[in-house]
C-alpha cells in the first residue's frame, strides 16, 4: 500500500517541480491585499529564469516606506514533503515584525509547495553533503527575493533584517557577507542542515562538516548575526549549535549565541508557534533595532 501512495504521487510531484511550459514570467504582486496585515500574494525572482517563486507580503497601514524582514523557510530532502509543503506564512513572528513597523516578505525557495522548480539548495547525500554550497545556494536565493523587494517604492533602502530558520537559517549565515549598509541583521533560529539524520532525534549526517561550513561563512561575514536555539531541539541541541556558533565565530563572524527556554515538544519549530515568539521576543527586539549597520570585516 505505502509503494501504490508513493507512485501515485509521482505525477503530482513531477507537475509541482516542473516550469509551466510558455509560461510568461512576471514579478510583483499578483492578487489583492487582505488579511491578515494586508496579506499579498506576490512573485519574486528566483535562480531559475523560467520560474518565478511564490512569496507572501505583508505590510503595516499606510504608504511607507517600511523596514523590510525577510524570512527564510526551513526545508527537507526529501522531495515528496517538498512539494507538499504549504506555503509558508510565520503568523506568529509576522505579527509581531508588523507590530513593529516592518513589511514582511516570506518567499517560497525553489523545490518546495507552489514554487516548485529544480530544488538547488540540495546538500547531497548524509555521508558526504556539502553543507557550504548547499547554504550559499539558499543565500542567494534570500538575496535575489530582498533586493528585488528594496526596489519598491514602499521599502527603505537601508536596515533589513533577515531572518532564518533552519535550512532557512543556515542560508541567512552565509548570507552574512553582504552589504552591512543594506541588511543591518541577521537573526538565525537554529541554522543547520542534516538533522535528524534518516529521521532520527539528534542524529546529523556529517557534522564535521557541517562545523567546516559555519566557519567558512564566518570568514567572510560582515553582519551580526543573533543566533538563536530552544532547548529542547533535537535538531541542533544547543551543545552542538554553540559549537557552530563558535566555529563561525573563531574565523571571524559575529554572532551573539543566546539558549531559549524548551518550547512544545519539539524546539526546533518554535518560531513557528506564538509560545516560541514569545519565547524569543526580547531577543527578536534586541535584533532588530541595532544602534547602526556594523561591518564585521572590510569590504
Amino acid at each position: 500500500m505505502r509503494l501504490f501512495n508513493a507512485l501515485a504521487l509521482l505525477p503530482v510531484l513531477a507537475l509541482l517541480t516542473t516550469a509551466p511550459l510558455c509560461a510568461e514570467v512576471t514579478f510583483g504582486a499578483s492578487g489583492e491585499e487582505g488579511e491578515p496585515f494586508r496579506r499579498q500574494q506576490w512573485r519574486v525572482p528566483s535562480p531559475d529564469d523560467d520560474i518565478a517563486a511564490h512569496a507572501l507580503l505583508f505590510r503595516p497601514a499606510g504608504a511607507g516606506p517600511f523596514r523590510l524582514a525577510v524570512i527564510a523557510h526551513a526545508s527537507t530532502q526529501n522531495a515528496l514533503r517538498r512539494a507538499q509543503m504549504p506555503q509558508p506564512e510565520y503568523r506568529a513572528l509576522t505579527a509581531f515584525l508588523v507590530a513593529r513597523g516592518f513589511a514582511v516578505l516570506v518567499p517560497e525557495r525553489l523545490g518546495h509547495g507552489a514554487s516548485g522548480g529544480r530544488y538547488v539548495e540540495d546538500q547531497g547525500g548524509c555521508d558526504e553533503a556539502d553543507y557550504t554550497r548547499s547554504g550559499r545556494a539558499t543565500a542567494d536565493e534570500i538575496s535575489r527575493a530582498l533586493e528585488f523587494l528594496r526596489k519598491q517604492d514602499f521599502i527603505r533602502k537601508d536596515t533589513a533584517i533577515v531572518i532564518g530558520h533552519s535550512a532557512g537559517g543556515w542560508g541567512a549565515l552565509a548570507l552574512a557577507n553582504a552589504d552591512p549598509n543594506a541588511v543591518a541583521a541577521i537573526i538565525a533560529f537554529a541554522p543547520g542542515r542534516g538533522g535528524h539524520a534518516n529521521d532520527e532525534p539528534n542524529r546529523i549526517c556529517a557534522p564535521h562538516t557541517l562545523l567546516s561550513a559555519a566557519a567558512e561563512f564566518g570568514k567572510a561575514a560582515r553582519i551580526p548575526v543573533t543566533w538563536l536555539v530552544a532547548a529542547n531541539d533535537s535538531y541542533f541541541a544547543p551543545a552542538f549549535s554553540k559549537a557552530l556558533a563558535d566555529a563561525f565565530r573563531a574565523s571571524g563572524g559575529k554572532a551573539d549565541f543566546r539558549t531559549l527556554p524548551a518550547v512544545g515538544s519539539e524546539g526546533h519549530w518554535m518560531i513557528e508557534t506564538e509560545a516560541g515568539v514569545k519565547a524569543a521576543s526580547s531577543e527578536l527586539a534586541r535584533a532588530l533595532n541595532p544602534s547602526r549597520p556594523v561591518a564585521t570585516k572590510k569590504p
